[in-house]
């Protein structure tokens, strides 16, 4: 019972240390990126924040380090990319938002998206002020003011309460219903990522997934498409402005 006890204290101890351990060399190589950045070592700052992802998963703010090393190493198709990623895992942040607009402008392909109503628009607007789980959060804390309201609205003696507990929980069980639908709707972002950015120079989009298919467009580095499907090595592509085809899979980075 005692070996056991002592391992388990052994156990914990070394955990603890690798923990440590792995923030040390985070906290380590941002470290190093930051002053390569600032060195204006750019191939050298990408590698790092590279490896930090490799090792640590998913960050928005290493993407969008990522982003700025890729934009001033004059890579805007890699900086795109990043851009796109820091703002699936973080709608809201509007220095990678104002970024990713600088880089589009350096894109040759100038495609302009189909008119949306405009109350899809603003809806649009609104879920990105927040992340996935930032909408999650923000439906827990308006369901547990919405108890509050009916707790009010049932218990309380006085006719004026009971109408704001009414009135404010109509309102908070609204905010319930839209910060889950945001939630969704972003989370469903994250796990499909059906957005992609073309990597190659050059490409030929096909009416069909082969070579021999007939040419419908020319794109360039840096354009943003969505893929529809895959067949075999071939990706069906969608632009902002409607227009459909075909190109090779190898040519797109997914977000």
């Amino acid at each position: 019972m005692k070996m056991t006890i002592n391992l388990r204290k052994v156990l914990f101890f070394l955990l603890t240390l690798c923990l440590i351990g792995s923030a040390y060399a985070q906290d380590t190589a941002l470290k190093e990126a930051e002053v390569a950045y600032t060195k204006e070592d750019y191939a050298k700052a990408i590698e790092l924040y590279e490896g930090i992802l490799k090792s640590n998963g998913e960050s928005a703010a290493v993407y969008y380090n990522l982003g700025n090393a890729y934009y001033k190493a004059g890579k805007i198709a890699p900086a795109i990319l990043n851009y796109e990623r820091c703002l699936l895992l973080d709608p809201g942040d509007s220095d990678a938002r104002f970024n990713l607009q600088m880089a589009r402008q350096k894109t040759i392909d100038k495609i302009e998206p189909v008119g949306d109503f405009f109350l899809v628009k603003w809806f649009k607007s609104v879920e990105n002020l927040g992340s996935a789980d930032s909408w999650a959060k923000t439906g827990i804390v308006c369901f547990l003011l919405f108890i509050g309201c009916l707790i009010l609205f049932f218990f309380s003696r006085w006719v004026r309460l009971k109408k704001i507990g009414f009135y404010l929980g109509v309102l908070f069980i609204i905010m319930v219903v839209f910060a889950n639908i945001f939630a969704s709707d972003q989370k469903d972002e994250m796990i499909n990522r059906k957005h992609a950015i073309v990597f190659a120079p050059t490409v030929t989009v096909k009416s069909s997934p082969d070579a021999s298919g007939t040419d419908l467009f020319v794109l360039h580095e840096g354009t943003n498409v969505t893929v529809k499907s895959t067949l075999g090595e071939w990706s069906e592509i969608e632009l902002e402005d409607g227009n459909v085809g075909w190109m090779p899979s190898k040519d797109i980075e997914k977000i």
